[in-house]
């Protein structure tokens, strides 16, 4: 579904959200033309990490432009009225920093990791590129030919790739999410100035945007530079609602197989459409979250331990769900047969192990251990100023809060047993499944 975007009605005046408890220092505001800023203070190192995460990904495209999104993250690393193509990333450099960014279905993210002292220029270059980005058509050919040349290299020459693309759009019947990140081929080709320049001009805009700055800074010296830099950015008053295509009920069973002679492992995998983390109703991920960490989030999880070292038909078993997402994500199986093991036996064995795990229902112990290791991981993290300002960003760009980020941890420790078996129930459903095979052109496939 889709889901309101602010961050929360907390965010009008500077306001620290739980600062202490175990949780991180974090302040919030909004400026006066709607861009959110998201402050998250730690001082043991004078170091600092600036982002500007967009509202904007490649599920927002337009029908016929895929690849867009990415395509314009190219762009911007180009000239604006005040810097020459190439000296943002130069500058940052010759300061002793770094910089990148990426885009996803939900979001693009432009970041720079740079000593504290330095956070003012960050704010100036990037504020700059948000609103006055200039290129030639020098610059739309020269990037254009770059992410086909990515592509080329990520997906036209990885079988793994080209699978998962092929299953993505099995999955999704009317969803956006069913296209590929990068774009279709054909349609990347077509890309031109027009398409960059009208993407940008509609979402690259203040009230489209959260700052996240986390490291050895003070709050109210972020806002002051924030309201300087970015706060001077008239917002977009056609900001588009973010409204998507949404999924159909999905009915039918579906089945692929991929064959291709590059393929080195045959293996099985299968995904179930399921809900996303929801802002102030996380539970129900929580809960496919945990199963897919008892099911294959380890070497020791039920998968692993049936398949490989029991029944030994498999060589790797594993269990995914992407919960942050702005709509209906994934629950994905996937195993890997032993030698001799044909995919139909493989895909039989896993069904089976699956099947036994729900009758079964949970084994405490094995989840109070899976808790424990959550706790540890999430305490470890909070050393990782990196990881922190893409847990925050991906989530609040994909419609969650800052308090749901705060929450999740407790969440997670408050799910039982019987709710994982629930929702391995109601989400493990064939009919909003796809089932694929990734083959040699000589597998034998019984």
């Amino acid at each position: 579904m889709v889901r309101a975007l602010a961050l929360s009605a907390a965010l009008i005046a500077a306001t620290p959200v739980f600062a202490g408890d175990g949780h991180e220092a974090v302040t919030t505001f909004t400026l006066d033309n709607g861009m959110d800023v998201v402050v998250i203070e730690d001082h043991r190192a004078p170091v600092v990490q600036h982002m500007v995460w967009y509202r904007a990904g490649s599920a927002d495209e337009p029908i016929g432009s895929s690849g867009v999104a990415h395509f314009l993250e190219h762009l911007l690393f180009k000239g604006t009225d005040t810097l020459a193509p190439g000296e943002f990333s130069a500058t940052v450099a010759a300061n002793g920093g770094n910089d990148n960014a990426f885009t996803s279905y939900d979001y693009t993210a432009y970041f720079q990791r740079v000593a504290a002292d330095r956070l003012e220029l960050m704010m100036r270059m990037e504020a700059d590129r948000m609103r006055n980005i200039r290129l030639s058509e020098e610059d739309i050919v020269t990037e254009r030919d770059v992410i086909l040349e990515e592509r080329n290299q990520r997906t036209e020459n990885s079988p793994r790739a080209l699978f998962g693309e092929q299953m993505s759009a099995a999955q999704y019947l009317n969803h956006r999410y069913g296209v590929p990140i990068i774009g279709w081929k054909h349609e990347m080709e077509t890309l031109d100035m027009e398409d960059a320049l009208s993407f940008y001009q509609t979402h690259y805009a203040p009230n489209n945007a959260i700052l996240v700055v986390t490291g050895d800074v003070e709050p109210d010296e972020v806002k002051t530079l924030a309201e300087q830099y970015y706060g001077v950015i008239p917002a977009n008053p056609d900001l588009p609602e973010r409204v998507r295509s949404q999924e159909p009920p999905q009915t039918a069973e579906r089945r692929l197989t991929y064959k291709d002679p590059r393929v080195s492992q045959p293996y099985v995998q299968r995904s179930y459409l399921a809900p996303e983390r929801d802002p102030g109703e996380q539970e129900k991920a929580a809960a496919l979250f945990l199963l897919a960490e008892l099911l294959g989030g380890s070497t020791t999880s039920y998968l692993n331990e049936k398949l490989q070292f029991e029944q030994q038909k498999v060589v790797y078993a594993g269990a995914f769900y992407r919960g942050v997402s702005l709509d209906d994500t994934t629950f994905d199986l996937l195993v890997v047969p032993a030698e001799g093991v044909s995919l139909q036996e493989a895909e039989e064995a896993m069904d089976q192990v699956v099947a036994d795990f729900i009758a079964e229902g949970v084994n405490e112990e094995d989840l109070d251990r899976i808790k424990m290791q959550l706790r540890a991981a999430q305490t470890y993290a909070r050393d990782n100023v990196n990881g922190i300002g893409n847990r925050y960003g991906r989530a609040l760009t994909s419609g969650l809060t800052v308090e749901d980020v705060q929450a999740w941890p407790d969440i997670l420790q408050a799910v039982t047993g019987d709710e994982i078996i629930a929702a391995a129930r109601e989400v493990l459903q064939p009919e909003t499944s796809v089932t694929g095979w990734l083959m040699r052109d000589d597998e034998v496939t019984q």
